[in-house]
């Protein structure tokens, strides 16, 4: 997040100054974390910011409401595709990255959250290389985490809740303090699920390899887009079991996801990837990415959703 912060914030119903989106300490949320986010892209174009899959992340924010059983009352999609929409313009930003959260409020501090009210807030701020200003072009290092993904026996992996996040705040922290990018969670059983806030893709014999949903991951949609993009190129695609010491002998290997994008790993614990450089087929798909996101290929799947811009009077 940039030091200057934007001015507005969608925050229980109104539009707010950032420093008046306040909430009290007794918020069930900050003692249980009974959250859920979304974190969503608007990129500069030429024609203007363009929100980059709005509605399967809105989609995705209901979903995860759902799973905690948090109402969110008259809040519609259409409504929240709204104020996304709008959260960018009144900010005048060119690109940015946008956080809806609903949490539980006030209520009481007993572990079930029934009488504890829904807040919805809505952010925004700009936002650059979530993995540091040079992961895009030369790649990142990453090490495998001791702390394993949650189990669907324990937590919902489907769903984007923050107190679930603690534990992947813990691989990331990890991962800093041991000289590393990023880290990469094995699941339960032992085989690779995903990184500590993004999907993975292997590029084994030029054919893609990534986790299936049943490896405990979260349904990306920066993943799912890559999925697209390499069916659009022809290329052979599996969906299946990665084991650890296929994270080592890949070709190429990189992450996904809304804050990270299209991020090559170059080593994986201190073993190059490859020959320690990104590869042809995760450039491809960078390119076709980076290109469809910017304006800069047509958006043959319409993912691109422009963001009104206020009309101005001539005198």
């Amino acid at each position: 997040m940039t030091s200057a912060h934007p001015e507005w914030i969608w925050h229980d119903g109104d539009w707010v100054r950032w420093e008046d989106a306040t909430v009290h300490v007794t918020a069930h949320a900050l003692h249980y974390g009974s959250s859920v986010f979304e974190g969503i892209r608007a990129y500069e174009t030429e024609h203007g910011p363009a929100v980059f899959r709005l509605p399967e992340h809105i989609a995705r924010f209901f979903d995860s409401a759902k799973l905690m059983r948090l109402e969110l009352g008259n809040l519609t999609h259409d409504r929240m595709a709204e104020l996304c929409l709008g959260i960018v313009a009144r900010n005048q930003h060119k690109s940015c990255y946008i956080r809806p959260l609903a949490f539980r409020g006030t209520g009481n501090l007993q572990l079930n959250p029934a009488s504890c009210p829904p807040v919805v807030t809505i952010l925004s701020f700009e936002w650059g290389r979530y993995l540091g200003s040079e992961a895009i072009e030369k790649g990142i290092d990453a090490a495998v985490s001791s702390w394993r993904r949650l189990s669907p026996g324990a937590a919902m992996p489907r769903g984007k809740i923050g107190g679930q996040y603690v534990s992947n705040s813990l691989v990331s922290a990890e991962a800093a303090n041991n000289g590393y990018h990023e880290g990469i969670m094995l699941d339960q059983s032992g085989v690779v699920s995903e990184g500590a806030g993004e999907n993975l893709f292997l590029v084994i014999d030029d054919e893609l390899v990534t986790p299936p949903l049943g490896s405990s991951i979260l349904a990306g949609i920066t993943r799912n887009s890559i999925l697209q993009l390499a069916h659009d190129r022809g290329l052979v695609i599996h969906q299946e079991v990665v084991t650890r010491d296929m994270l080592y002998l890949c070709d190429e290997l990189f992450m996904t996801g809304t804050a990270a994008e299209v991020t090559p790993v170059r080593s994986v614990d201190q073993i190059p990837v490859g020959d320690g450089s990104p590869g042809p087929v995760t450039r491809l798909l960078q390119d076709d990415f980076f290109g469809i996101v910017r304006g800069e290929q047509p958006d043959r799947h319409g993912w691109l959703m422009p963001v009104p811009q206020p009309q101005t009077t001539v005198a």
